[in-house]
């Protein structure tokens, strides 16, 4: 099994293609608990992550935004009383990349 969350996220230039089904499908088993949605036609990574309280939920989301920031890539971060959603994607592309996984095993070692 590779350790996506040791990765680096590229810099993402616009006319990359997205990725293949058979290659998210390889990723996805790196990524447990999360799943492709597809919103207006673009496929992203989701996974809910149950928190104590709002206190716990913020918290985590403080650290999945600083991850972000560090490495260029930012996702959709809903932030409820005990709970916090995250969607990955790369928004140059309007799908799916390498990085989005990168991430979401990163987001998955913060929570722990």
């Amino acid at each position: 099994m590779i350790n996506l969350a040791a990765g680096k996220c590229v810099p993402c230039r616009g006319g990359e293609p997205t990725l293949t089904e058979a290659e998210i499908e390889d990723l996805m088993l790196h990524v447990i608990g999360w799943q492709v949605k597809e919103v207006d036609g673009v496929k992203r990574l989701e996974r809910v992550f149950k928190l104590k309280d709002f206190a716990e939920a913020l918290a985590f989301t403080d650290k999945v935004g600083a991850a972000a920031e560090e490495e260029g890539h930012h996702p959709l971060i809903v932030t409820e009383w005990g709970r916090v959603t995250i969607q990955w994607w790369t928004h140059k592309i309007k799908g799916l990349h390498r990085n989005d996984f990168i991430m979401a095993a990163k987001t998955d070692e913060i929570y722990g």
